[in-house]
C-alpha cells in the first residue's frame, strides 16, 4: 500500500481498493463461469436489496427502523456473496508493525505537504 497525493494535490490517496479489486473481479468471473445461474440469482437478489436500501435512505417518509432493516438485508446478501470468495480477497490488508510505521510516516509526510501548500488545497 503506497499512499500518494491526488492529482489536485489536496488529498492523500490510499490505493487499498486496487489491491483487493482485481482478485475480487477475477473470483466473481470464475464463479460466474462455473455457475452463471446461481451467481446471477445472488447478484440479482443483492441488487434488489441495495436498491431498496438506496430508496429508504433517500426517501424522507421511510421510518428509521425500515432503513435499518434494509441496511441489514443488503449487508446479509453482500456477506453471502463475499462468503464464497477466496479467503485472501475477503480480508483487509494486515500490516506488520514496521509496515504500519512506514505507512504512518508516509501519510504524515503527505499530509504535511498539503498543509505547507494550502493554495493547492483551496482549489478543490
Amino acid at each position: 500500500m503506497r499512499p500518494g497525493l491526488t492529482a489536485a494535490g489536496d488529498r492523500v490517496r490510499l490505493p487499498v481498493g486496487e489491491q483487493q479489486l482485481a482478485p475480487l473481479v477475477d473470483a466473481l468471473a470464475v464463479a460466474y463461469a462455473e455457475d452463471p445461474y446461481m451467481v446471477g440469482r445472488l447478484l440479482t437478489g443483492h441488487a434488489a436489496r441495495v436498491l431498496a436500501l438506496d430508496y429508504a435512505e433517500c426517501s424522507e417518509d421511510v421510518p428509521e427502523y425500515e432503513r435499518s432493516i434494509r441496511a441489514a438485508e443488503a449487508d446479509g446478501s453482500r456477506e453471502a456473496l463475499l462468503g464464497g470468495l477466496p479467503e485472501e480477497v475477503q480480508r483487509d490488508p494486515l500490516l506488520t508493525s514496521d509496515d504500519a510505521i512506514t505507512l504512518a510516516t508516509r501519510l504524515t509526510r503527505l499530509a504535511s505537504h498539503i498543509r505547507l501548500h494550502p493554495r493547492k488545497a483551496r482549489r478543490a
